[in-house]
């Protein structure tokens, strides 16, 4: 599959798995998805006979937690957090060491291969995940998720926990069920690819900028913003064309955007630019 058409499946078709390999086989050209797959199987596979699925999700975040982090080895990155490799998930099962939304997706699938029920949580500045009785399920609202930090050792997180992440993400809004509530898989996939634009920007490398902004702009086509650094990125790398195009659908997705004198501007002087270079 490639990335444009998974991008354009409906939000009920997407994979997290497949959306997170597929951003890591733009760096490793020819990943097998299925060998990726059979090693998450394999990861698994040890507790297979515990019978995970019957007990309390207290129970099963500890029992995955010790599995993951003290008998496997998975760690937060912390020494090169901003290392690319840190958001490929082959380079994360290999290394066993990641940022949090990659850890977390280790930790969803395998859970998933236990019939455990896991879900990632967009939590400000911090990626977590979260198990139990999921938002529709019945008796859901009676029942608190238990919430996991993936990136330190899998610990389980109460609610003063929680609000000492808010704070240290500058959040002064008090904790509230809406922060825990499971994101959708795009936004999941979405986030990971904004964390390889912050890498690939403050590194200056356009190439992959470039890359990383159209599977941006594939997942999630109303990312305005993303269609103007990538307008700019074009210009900076010599595709005054490509500019072009982005810098009118930005006017056409924001009309009165806030930079809509900038797109103006940066046409007028594109087509002028382009009519010269045919004349």
């Amino acid at each position: 599959m490639e990335f444009r058409d998974y991008a354009r499946s409906s939000d009920d078709g997407l994979d997290l798995l497949t959306g997170a390999l597929l951003i890591a086989r733009d760096a490793h050209p020819g990943l097998d998805l299925a060998e990726q797959s059979a090693r998450l199987d394999e990861l698994a596979q040890p507790l297979a006979g515990r019978g995970l699925s019957a007990f309390p999700p207290t129970v099963q975040a500890r029992l995955l937690s010790d599995y993951l982090y003290v008998v496997r080895g998975f760690h937060g990155a912390k020494a090169d957090y901003y290392e690319p490799r840190n958001s490929f998930l082959n380079e994360v099962l290999d290394r066993k060491t990641g940022i949090p939304i990659t850890l977390a997706v280790v930790y969803i699938e395998v859970a998933r291969r236990l019939g455990v029920s896991a879900l990632g949580v967009g939590f400000p500045g911090h990626f977590l995940v979260r198990l139990g009785a999921q938002p529709g399920d019945p008796g859901a609202e009676r029942n608190e998720p238990t919430i996991v930090d993936p990136f330190h050792q899998g610990r389980l997180l109460d609610h003063d926990a929680l609000g000492g992440l808010l704070r240290r993400a500058n959040v002064r809004a008090p904790l509230s069920s809406e922060m825990l509530a499971p994101a959708p898989t795009r936004h999941i996939v979405a986030r990971m690819l904004m964390n390889l634009r912050g890498i690939y920007t403050a590194r200056g490398d356009g190439a992959r900028l470039l890359l990383t902004l159209d599977r941006l702009i594939d997942l999630l086509p109303e990312l305005s913003s993303e269609l103007l650094e990538r307008a700019k990125l074009y210009e900076q790398l010599g595709a005054p064309a490509a500019a072009l195009a982005d810098y009118e659908r930005y006017l056409e997705v924001e009309p009165d955007g806030s930079d809509r004198a900038l797109a103006r501007k940066a046409i007028e002087r594109l087509k002028h630019a382009l009519g010269a270079r045919g004349n």
